[in-house]
């Protein structure tokens, strides 16, 4: 798994300048030290879909969603995977050091560990992507808390339904917010019929004032 030096630049806010050459090497050192200390740790499960208007039920599970966008996501959907991802601890006391030592530097892994999450979902998604295959579905795109209407509450739900906590060190504080920072959960619909349509992040998103969707890109 590799981290693209772009997408941290992006995440710096950059928009095609030219770097120089110390902030080139802070930046591979970073991608370096992200690569060596942090984990690929992931869960995911594949469930039955149940639904009644706006809400989804998932079989043999307690989780249920009231979401119309989520809703319009899976709309095609008759299966639908959870997942939860993250880079471990580590990375997040590593970027901690950093921030009481050396800021920059700090700034520069906390991006590189952005880019290294979404890389690690990336590779969840082919994981996932060929056992639909196997059985005759395509994917939809994932979906995760904090999009549209998907409410962030759900995150402790989706922790207690995969278990996060005792498979892959994952919790969810009081705020909603999942620990170790570099985490993320997401949906993923099964579906029968192919589909191109990819998730316009900037739309779904509550975050305003965002430096990405003003440079027309999508967050992740």
């Amino acid at each position: 798994m590799n981290i693209e030096k772009t997408e941290v630049l992006r995440y710096l806010g950059y928009n095609n300048q030219n770097i120089d050459e110390n902030t080139n090497q802070l930046l591979h050192e970073c991608m370096t030290e992200i690569l060596d200390i942090m984990k690929k740790n992931y869960v995911y499960d594949i469930y039955d879909i149940f639904r009644d208007e706006n809400r989804i039920f998932l079989k043999n599970t307690t989780l249920t969603t009231q979401s119309k966008d989520l809703c319009h996501h899976l709309q095609k959907s008759d299966k639908c995977v959870i997942m939860a991802a993250s880079l471990g601890l580590e990375v997040d006391q590593r970027i901690a050091y950093y921030s009481k030592t050396h800021m920059t530097k700090s700034i520069v892994l906390d991006a590189c560990a952005s880019t290294a999450i979404e890389a690690l979902c990336d590779h969840i998604e082919e994981e996932i992507s060929k056992k639909a295959e196997k059985e005759g579905y395509y994917m939809t795109p994932r979906y995760s808390p904090g999009y549209g209407d998907l409410p962030m509450t759900l995150q402790k739900e989706i922790a207690k339904v995969l278990k996060t906590y005792s498979k892959i060190g994952l919790t969810v504080n009081e705020s909603n917010l999942l620990l170790p920072r570099k985490s993320v959960t997401a949906f993923i619909g099964w579906q029968k019929e192919k589909t191109d349509d990819p998730v316009d992040k900037c739309s779904t998103c509550q975050k305003e004032n965002c430096s990405y969707r003003n440079l027309g890109r999508f967050c992740k």
